[in-house]
């Protein structure tokens, strides 16, 4: 691989490196989990890689708790997430999947941003923060700043809606409301570690002191071409007592999840074989 590299340490540096460089080619880069491989195997000519892995900027590497949301950084990495007590406390389904992320040393370098940025309709965190309804901040080479639905961000397989002149800042999770939770990430894949996911179901049910579910996030991941937000099967839970949930409120729910399906069969698992593992686990998890 033959190409410039661009370090920055600030927001200011960066921000002029991409201003300069808005008529080349150039890639963002931070924890290399992806992007290695990515310009090993597409190698374009004239790259110019800006580097973001020694930035200082707090609000590109922080975890910051405020009185209605938590705001990651997209320097992030899993590890921080694995070992935030706030995060595991708050928010279970994100830190179960930065947990699930490959080996100890990947977790160390995988950043919250550069997972979403992949764009991987199979990413782990990127599922956990769709589940939790997260917002982008996406700040553009003037230092103007926008605001996006982590949902929408993302809109296909390796694409977001990141202008060229655009580098995604923070991502913004809503605090939870409800006195009880019910979180956690599902995921199936061939192997118990070091692997992709075939399916994976994210969910996180906030619940008042009686059980019931005042809020529910549910996404899934490797089933589409993007992570979806499962807004029915969201829908059908909020009311709903958890502890007395039937067989048919179980089905209900797993068929609303199967709604937002549409996979594919390629080497890993078939079109069938994903359908039916996203309804099985999604009717398992209350069980």
């Amino acid at each position: 691989m033959d190409f410039d590299v661009i370090n920055t340490t600030t927001k200011d540096e960066l921000l002029t490196a991409i201003e300069d460089h808005q008529d080349t080619n150039f890639r963002i880069g931070a924890g290399y989990t992806d992007l290695i491989m990515n310009l090993r195997f597409q190698p374009t000519e004239g790259m110019t890689l800006i580097n973001i892995a020694q930035m200082k900027d707090p609000s590109f590497i922080s975890i910051e708790e405020q009185q209605d949301h938590i705001v990651l950084g997209t320097l992030v990495t899993a590890s921080n997430i694995v070992n935030s007590p706030l995060i595991k406390l708050e928010f279970p389904v994100l830190h179960e999947a930065a947990l699930s992320v490959a080996s100890t040393q990947i977790r160390n370098s995988a950043t919250v941003g550069g997972n979403i940025c992949n764009a991987s309709p199979s990413a782990d965190m990127a599922g956990a923060l769709v589940a939790l309804k997260a917002v982008c901040c996406v700040l553009n080479s003037k230092g103007e700043e926008r605001i996006e639905p982590l949902a929408s961000f993302i809109v296909g397989v390796g694409k977001t809606s990141l202008d060229k002149n655009e580098v995604l800042k923070s991502i913004s999770i809503p605090r939870n409301s409800g006195d009880q939770l019910k979180s956690g990430f599902e995921k199936v894949g061939t192997r118990n570690s070091m692997e992709i996911s075939i399916v994976s179901l994210a969910y996180h049910f906030q619940l008042d002191e009686s059980g019931k579910v005042v809020d529910a996030g549910v996404s899934c991941g490797a089933v589409a071409p993007t992570i979806p937000f499962a807004e029915s099967a969201c829908d059908f839970m909020v009311g709903k007592d958890l502890d007395g949930l039937s067989e048919t409120d179980k089905e209900e729910f797993a068929e609303n999840v199967l709604k937002y399906a549409t996979p594919i069969s390629d080497i890993r698992a078939s079109e069938w074989y994903r359908k039916e593992v996203l309804f099985n686990i999604s009717q398992a998890i209350f069980d």
